[in-house]
C-alpha cells in the first residue's frame, strides 16, 4: 500500500484535489493521508473542518502557518513556517508520495519539505504560464517533482522543455472538472436553499441574470491591489446587477482587497450583492454554470468557465499567458473597460464547451498512475 499525502490549504486546491483523493481512497493499492492547513483552517477563508467541507475524508493532521498581514513580508515568513511544519508532518506521517498542486506560495514549502526528505513528489497543473510570483513558484516545484500531471498538452510540452523525463509526464486535464461533470448543474433550487444560511447581503436568485465576481491580489503588484479592487467595485456598483462575490485568497495583498470590499459593503447600501468567504466546489460549480458572466482574475475564469462555456471577463495581469478558450475577454484595471466587457459578455450566448483543460476524467487516471509509477528519487535533467 502506497501512502499518498494530500496537503489541503485553500478552497481552490481542495476542489482540484477532491476527485483525486476520492480515487486514491477507493484504490486497493493506495492509502490516503490528509493534512489540512493554512487558509483551510481559518474562518476568514472558510474553515473546511468546522464547515464540513471534508466530511468524507479523515483528517490526519492540522497545520497552522499563516501570519496576519497578507503582505510580502508575512507571505515570505509564512512560507518559512510552512516549511518547518510540513517537514515535521511528513516525518511523522511517513508518506510514500506527497501531492502538490499548481503555484501557491505554500506549495513551494510543501515541495521543499518533501524533496529534502527524499519523498517522491507528484505535481498537478505544472508547466503553465501566468502572471504574479506564481509563475516562478510553479516552475520551481516542477523541478523538484518526480511525477507530473499537467492540464494541457502545451503545459506538458513546457514541462518536457524544463528537462523532465517524458515518461514522468501525463497530460490528465484539470481534476476539478471531474466533480463538475458529475453534478446536476441545473439544480439551482437546492443550491439556493443551501446558500440562504451562508454569506451576507442580498438574496440572489440563481434564475436571475447574475454576475459571479472573484478577484485575488496580484503579489508582484502588491501596492496596486487596493486601486485594482476599487476599479472593479466601481464597475459592479454602476452596473447594479445581481452579483455573487467570493472573498479573495490568502496571498500578499489580500488584506488590501478585503479592505476595499469591506469599506464598500459598510458604506454603501448595496441590495444586489451577496458576499461569501468560501463555497464547496459542488455549490460553486452550480453558481458558475448559471452565471451570466464570471468577472475578476481567478483561474476559474480561465479553466472551469471554458469547460462550462460561461462568458468570462478577466481583469489585469494575474492570468497573463495562461491558455484560454474563446469565452474569455481580457481587460485592464479600469472601471469603464470592465463595465463595457461585462455588458458585452452578458449579452453573449453561452459559449461552446471547450476541452482545453480536460474532459472530466482525471482523478482515477492520476490514482492509477501513482499506484504503478516507478519513482526514482535521484532527479537528473533529461537533456
Amino acid at each position: 500500500m502506497r501512502k499518498i499525502c494530500f496537503p489541503v490549504t485553500t478552497r481552490g486546491n481542495y476542489g482540484k484535489f477532491k476527485p483525486v483523493m476520492r480515487a486514491v481512497k477507493a484504490h486497493p493499492e493506495l492509502e490516503l493521508q490528509l493534512i489540512v492547513a493554512g487558509g483551510a483552517l481559518l474562518h476568514k477563508y472558510g474553515n473546511f473542518v468546522e464547515d464540513g467541507y471534508l466530511g468524507e475524508f479523515e483528517v490526519d493532521k492540522k497545520i497552522y502557518f499563516l501570519l496576519e498581514g497578507e503582505n510580502p513580508i508575512t507571505m515570505a515568513k509564512s512560507t518559512g513556517i510552512a516549511l518547518t511544519e510540513f517537514t515535521s508532518a511528513f516525518e511523522n506521517l511517513d508518506p510514500d508520495v506527497v501531492m502538490t498542486i499548481a503555484d501557491r506560495f505554500e506549495e513551494l514549502a510543501i515541495g521543499t519539505a518533501a524533496a529534502f526528505q527524499n519523498i517522491p513528489l507528484a505535481h498537478i497543473e505544472g508547466g503553465e504560464v501566468s502572471g504574479s510570483v506564481d509563475e516562478s513558484i510553479r516552475h520551481a516545484i516542477t523541478k523538484m517533482s518526480h511525477l507530473h500531471f499537467p492540464s494541457t498538452e502545451r503545459a506538458a510540452e513546457r514541462v518536457r522543455k524544463l528537462g523532465e523525463r517524458p515518461e514522468s509526464i501525463f497530460n490528465v486535464g484539470t481534476p476539478s472538472l471531474d466533480v463538475i461533470s458529475n453534478l446536476d448543474l441545473d439544480d439551482i433550487e437546492t443550491v439556493e436553499s443551501d446558500l440562504r444560511d451562508k454569506g451576507v447581503g442580498a438574496d440572489i436568485r440563481l434564475s436571475d441574470d447574475y454576475l459571479l465576481v472573484i478577484q485575488h491580489p496580484i503579489t508582484t503588484e502588491y501596492d496596486q491591489n487596493r486601486r485594482y479592487i476599487d476599479e472593479t467595485i466601481k464597475a459592479i456598483d454602476e452596473l447594479n446587477r445581481p452579483t455573487v462575490w467570493l472573498w479573495p485568497n490568502m496571498d500578499a495583498g489580500s488584506d488590501a482587497v478585503s479592505k476595499g470590499i469591506r469599506v464598500y459593503r459598510e458604506q454603501n447600501d448595496q441590495d444586489f450583492i451577496r458576499f461569501f468567504t468560501s463555497l464547496p466546489l459542488e455549490q460553486y460549480a452550480v453558481l458558475l454554470n448559471n452565471a451570466s458572466c464570471i468577472v475578476g482574475n481567478s483561474s476559474s475564469g480561465i479553466r472551469e468557465s471554458a469547460y462550462l462555456g460561461v462568458p468570462s471577463v478577466n481583469i489585469g495581469n494575474r492570468q497573463n499567458g495562461r491558455q484560454r478558450a474563446d469565452n474569455v475577454v481580457d481587460v485592464p484595471h479600469d472601471a469603464d473597460a470592465i463595465k463595457e466587457a461585462i455588458g458585452s459578455q452578458m449579452s453573449h450566448e453561452p459559449y461552446e464547451s471547450s476541452d482545453i483543460y480536460g474532459d472530466g476524467n482525471s482523478g482515477e487516471w492520476i490514482a492509477d498512475v501513482i499506484a504503478e509509477f516507478e519513482f526514482n528519487i535521484q532527479k537528473q535533467i533529461s537533456y
